[in-house]
C-alpha cells in the first residue's frame, strides 16, 4: 500500500501547535479524514502516545479508507478552538480530541460545523455531532493499590495527582480502596501538579514524596519522569497509560495499559459506511479498553493478588467501588451489598475514608 504524507498548519497566538506529519493512507472519494489532536507530545510515553500509537494501529488496519492527521502539545482553551477550527475547515470527517480540558471548545466548534463528527475523550457533553468515549481506568488503579499496600515496607504511598477532577479523584479513590484491602495501615501521600505533563515537576514531586518516606509512587501524570526518579532514589512505581518499563526496568512494578485502537477502528468504520452516531461510550477491562503491563519487581504472592484481582475484574466478581464505602467524614456513600452507581464514580467530587489530605478546592 502506498503511503502518503499529510501536513497541516495550524495558527496559534498564545502558543505554537506542534503539528505531526501524518503517515496516511492513498486517498480516494471514499477515504475518511480523521483528525487527532493531542494535549501532551506523542513522545510522553503515557497519554498522547498511547493515542496516536491506537492511531498508527488504526490507519495500519483500515488502510485506503481512512487519511489521519495529528496535533500534538495543544494547549487547551483559545489555541484548542483555532486548532479544532482549522482541522474542520480543511476537510476533516471526524475529529478526535483526547483531553477532558477540551470539553468546552469541542463543544463550541461542533455547533459551528454540524457536518463534522467530533470525539471527545474522558468529558460528559455531547450533541448531535459531538460523541464521548472513556474508560473505567479505576480498575487498574485497584489494583495498583492492591500491589502497593503488599510490596510497600514504610507504608507510605506517594501519589502524583495533576487536577482535581473526577477522573482523578475517583483513580485515588479506588487506589486508596485497593491498598486498605489488604494492608490497613497504608497512608498515601497527594501532591498535584496541575499539570499533565511536565517531567521537572513531576520529577520534583516525585522526590519530594521520597523524601516524605514513601517508597512506591503511583502517578496520574503523562511522563516517565516520576519512574526515573523513583529508579535513581531506589523505590518502586507504576506506568500509566501505556508501558514505561523500558525507562525504569528495576522500578515498574506494572502499568495501566490504556488501548484504545478497537475504539478508533468502530468510530472511523462507522463514518465511512454512514452509520456513525452519537453517544457515551465506555471501555473496560473487560471490553480490553483497560489493560494491564506485565507484573514485576514484586513477590509471587503480590503477583498471585493482583492477577486474581484483574481476573475478578474482568469476570465482574470485583468491583473496585463494592460497598461499604465511606467519605472522610464518615458518612456512608455506598451500602454494603451495593456498588457505586456509575455516575457517583465519573462526578466523584469526594476523598474516602483513610485519606487524610484535605480535599483540593
Amino acid at each position: 500500500m502506498k503511503k502518503l504524507t499529510s501536513s497541516l498548519t495550524v495558527l496559534a497566538t498564545a502558543a505554537a501547535l506542534s503539528l505531526g506529519a501524518a503517515s496516511v493512507a492513498q486517498t480516494d472519494d471514499h477515504t475518511v479524514k480523521a483528525a487527532f489532536v493531542y494535549v501532551g507530545p506523542i513522545s510522553d510515553h503515557g497519554w498522547s502516545y498511547a493515542h496516536d500509537q491506537a492511531r498508527l494501529a488504526m490507519e495500519a488496519e483500515l488502510g485506503d479508507m481512512v487519511e489521519t492527521t495529528y496535533l500534538e502539545s495543544v494547549p487547551e482553551g483559545a489555541d484548542a478552538v483555532r486548532a479544532l477550527e482549522r482541522l474542520a475547515r480543511t476537510g476533516h470527517d471526524i475529529i478526535f480530541a483526547t483531553s477532558f480540558g477540551y470539553m468546552e471548545s469541542v463543544m463550541e466548534v461542533a455547533e459551528r460545523f454540524p457536518d463534522v463528527k467530533f470525539e471527545h475523550a474522558t468529558g460528559y457533553l455531547s450533541s448531535e455531532n459531538f460523541a464521548n468515549y472513556n474508560g473505567h481506568f479505576y480498575e487498574g488503579r485497584y489494583i495498583l493499590g492492591k500491589i502497593a499496600g503488599m510490596e510497600t515496607e514504610s507504608n507510605t504511598i506517594g501519589y502524583i495527582a495533576s487536577y482535581a477532577i473526577p477522573e482523578v479523584v475517583s483513580g485515588i479513590n479506588a487506589f486508596m480502596l485497593g491498598a486498605q484491602s489488604v494492608n490497613p495501615d497504608v497512608e498515601v501521600k497527594i501532591i498535584w501538579v496541575n499539570t499533565w505533563y511536565d517531567p521537572p515537576r513531576e520529577a520534583e514531586a516525585a522526590n519530594a514524596l521520597i523524601d516524605q518516606g514513601a517508597d512506591i509512587l503511583v502517578q496520574h501524570t503523562d511522563s516517565t519522569a516520576q519512574l526515573q526518579a523513583s529508579q535513581e532514589r531506589g523505590v518502586r512505581g507504576f506506568g500509566n497509560d501505556s508501558d514505561m518499563s523500558a525507562f525504569a526496568p528495576e522500578a515498574q512494578l506494572t502499568a495501566i495499559v490504556n488501548n484504545w485502537t478497537p475504539y478508533y477502528i468502530e468510530r472511523v468504520q462507522a463514518v465511512a459506511d454512514g452509520t456513525w452516531e452519537t453517544g457515551s461510550a465506555m471501555g473496560s477491562m473487560e471490553s480490553g479498553m483497560v489493560q494491564m503491563a506485565p507484573f514485576a519487581n514484586m513477590s509471587d504472592e503480590t503477583r498471585a493478588v493482583a492477577e486474581e484481582t484483574m481476573a475478578g475484574i474482568i469476570a465482574g466478581d470485583i468491583h473496585p467501588f463494592a460497598g461499604p464505602v465511606y467519605n472522610q467524614e464518615g458518612e456512608l456513600v455506598v451500602a454494603e451489598g451495593e456498588v457505586a452507581p456509575l455516575d457517583m464514580i465519573l462526578g466523584m467530587n469526594f476523598y474516602i475514608q483513610g485519606i487524610d489530605d484535605a480535599y483540593p478546592n
